[in-house]
Parts: structure tokens; C-alpha cells; sequence
């Protein structure tokens, strides 16, 4: 039964063990014992001035791949409002009505709720211990909120104005991105074109092994940027100087991860954040990720102002949807489909 296969249906009656299609294998397992290392070094970056912003935002692509952006202009109860309905829906909702919502899981990226996020047979793939909410928001073609939850009532509505303000943030930031490396502020965007946005909140239950676990395996996202909140749980980790490093929770500050394509634009001179998130044995814990990413026909390739005879391509041009379908058949692996492109 599809309800048996969501891990809100696997965690719960007392479950003591891990189904053995949820472990990772040895070398991918978190280290729980010794802990992480902290990443509340992770620059955090006030956007109420253009000019000091953008010398900060090009220090931080550079040496994280990962920022948290204050005064970012996105109203604060709708940040509030956008998580309190995520955990209305996995925690209040029914199964049968969840169910009712379901993506399918033969298709990559299909909106609704689901689990399973690559594709490939079963037992091939070690699974996340995680459950999701993929909504398509944009281009406006994609938004069709009867695809979405209709309780609490406001939900659709704050979907979409959260949609709304996210796509103009991200906006905002390409545009500071290209200007730190000397480009026109239209630089990124262009080089991406029309931006495809997801919304995806996830859920991760309590996991009764979580040394064996990942609420979501190591990667790096696979197009421009992305967008994150989180509760106040904690769980998100940034791979960084050979460690993994636990991002602490800011209520009010959004979580910027430079993605693949933006590493490949910018020539690998700012690197995309991997990252990946852990799981806990007391605390369920929520987050949403706002995804921008190019169209599946977009061609990336290294932008031309940034290509001279003593700074040659790094990538190979890409066919972002050929990309994607190489990141969900084969599996990210830490960014090996990104390595694979290096001329």
C-alpha cells in the first residue's frame, strides 16, 4: 500500500529498528558520536545595503557556498506562516487525505506529497527518512493550487504569496551574485532564463537510529539557487574543509545555497554548497526549500565575460534537463553529476 511506504507510517507503533532500506552504508553515516563541526561561522548577510552586500555575497560564494540573508525584505509572518502550515499538513492532516495529494513516484520531480526522490528499482536505492511536499509555483503556468492542500484555508493562498516573494528574493540575489564577480547585474539571470520554481517542504520524523540514517543524503541542488527556512530542530549540515558542519537555525534569516548551474556560470570561481540532512530520535523536524532553477531545454555554460586565455571553461556546456535526469537516475553522490561536466 502506497500509505505503508511514506516514513510517518514506518516510524510510528514503537519501532525500535531501522528498515534496512533506510541504512546507509558505513562510509555515509553520520557521525553522532563525535558530532559535527559547527557552522555558526557561515557568514550572515544583511541585504538593507547593495554595496556592502554584494562585496559580503562574493566572499560567501567563495569560501561556503552558503549564506543566511537578514533584512531580506520577505514579511516575517509569512516565513512563520509558511512553516506552522507544513507542520499542519504532516502532523494534523489524515493519511487518507495526504494520500489524496500523492506525487507519482515514477516521474522526477512530480508535485505532491511523496518520499521516494530518486528513481531506479527498489533495493538499489538507499531511501531518505524523510517525507515532502513538492508545489510548482512558477513559471505561473505551472501554479495550479487545486493541487494543493485546501485546509487550513490560507494554505494555498500562502503557497502562493510565499512563491511570490521568494522568486523576487532570488531575483535580487543573482543579481548581487553577478555583481560581485564584475558582471552586469543581469548576468545569472539571463544565463539561466525563465526561472522554474519548486517549493518542497520536508518532514523528517523521529528515526530510532539515526547513527544509521539520513533525512536526506549528501548533495549539492542542481540549479541556481535555493532558498531554505527551517524550524528550530536543527539537522541541516554543510560539507566544507573536508567536515561536515551542523547550520545552526535562524528563525527569521533565509539560508542561501548557491546550486550547480551557478557554479558552472560562474566558471567554479563560487562553488555550490553540499550539504545534507540529519535525523534525530526525540524531535520531528521541518523545513522548507525554495528551489529557482533554469528550464529542462536551458543550455549552461560558463558565461563568456568570465572566459579568457588564461582562464579557460571549467564545464562543459549542459542541457539542464539531461542533467537532471543524470542527478535522479544515477544519484548525486555529493556533487559527482557537477564533477562530471569539468573539462
Amino acid at each position: 500500500m502506497e500509505a505503508a511506504s511514506r516514513v510517518e507510517m514506518v516510524s510510528e507503533g514503537g519501532l525500535t529498528e531501522v528498515p534496512s532500506q533506510y541504512v546507509q552504508p558505513p562510509d555515509a553515516r553520520p557521525n553522532l558520536v563525535d558530532g559535527a563541526g559547527d557552522a555558526s561561522a557561515i557568514p550572515t548577510i544583511s541585504l538593507s545595503s547593495s554595496d556592502s552586500a554584494r562585496e559580503a555575497i562574493g566572499r560567501a560564494c567563495r569560501d561556503w557556498g552558503a549564506f543566511h540573508v537578514v533584512d531580506h525584505g520577505v514579511p516575517i509572518h509569512l516565513l512563520d506562516r509558511m512553516r506552522s502550515l507544513g507542520v499542519s499538513f504532516f502532523r494534523d492532516c489524515p493519511m487518507e487525505e495526504k494520500l489524496r495529494y500523492a506525487c507519482d513516484s515514477t516521474s522526477v520531480a512530480s508535485e505532491g506529497y511523496g518520499s521516494r526522490m530518486l528513481l531506479g528499482a527498489k533495493g538499489d536505492v538507499v531511501l531518505d527518512w524523510r517525507d515532502y511536499f513538492d508545489h510548482h509555483t512558477f513559471p505561473l503556468s505551472r501554479r495550479n493550487p487545486c493541487r494543493w492542500p485546501v485546509s487550513p484555508p490560507d494554505y494555498r493562498q500562502v503557497v502562493a504569496d510565499y512563491g511570490d516573494e521568494m522568486k523576487k528574493l532570488a531575483q535580487t540575489l543573482l543579481g548581487l551574485i553577478s555583481q560581485s564577480l564584475g558582471l552586469p547585474p543581469s548576468c545569472l539571470e539571463e544565463a539561466v532564463g525563465v526561472i522554474y520554481q519548486n517549493i518542497t517542504v520536508s518532514y523528517y520524523p523521529p528515526c530510532p537510529q539515526p547513527e544509521l540514517t539520513l533525512g536526506l543524503q549528501s548533495h549539492s541542488d542542481m540549479g541556481a539557487i535555493t532558498l531554505l527556512i527551517q524550524d528550530d530542530v536543527g539537522g541541516l549540515q554543510l560539507f566544507k574543509d573536508a567536515q561536515w558542519l551542523t547550520v545552526p537555525p535562524m528563525s527569521h534569516a533565509i539560508l542561501v545555497l548557491v546550486a550547480d548551474q551557478t557554479e558552472i556560470i560562474t566558471n567554479g570561481i563560487y562553488k555550490s554548497a553540499q550539504h545534507r540532512a540529519i535525523t534525530n530520535a526525540n524531535r520531528a523536524r521541518l523545513s522548507v526549500a525554495t528551489f529557482h532553477d533554469p528550464s529542462k531545454t536551458a543550455k549552461i555554460a560558463p558565461a563568456s565575460h568570465l572566459i579568457t586565455q588564461v582562464s579557460p571553461p571549467c564545464y562543459k556546456e549542459v542541457v539542464y534537463g539531461e542533467f537532471v535526469s543524470s542527478w535522479y537516475s544515477k544519484a548525486p553522490e555529493g556533487k559527482r553529476n557537477l564533477d562530471a561536466l569539468l573539462c
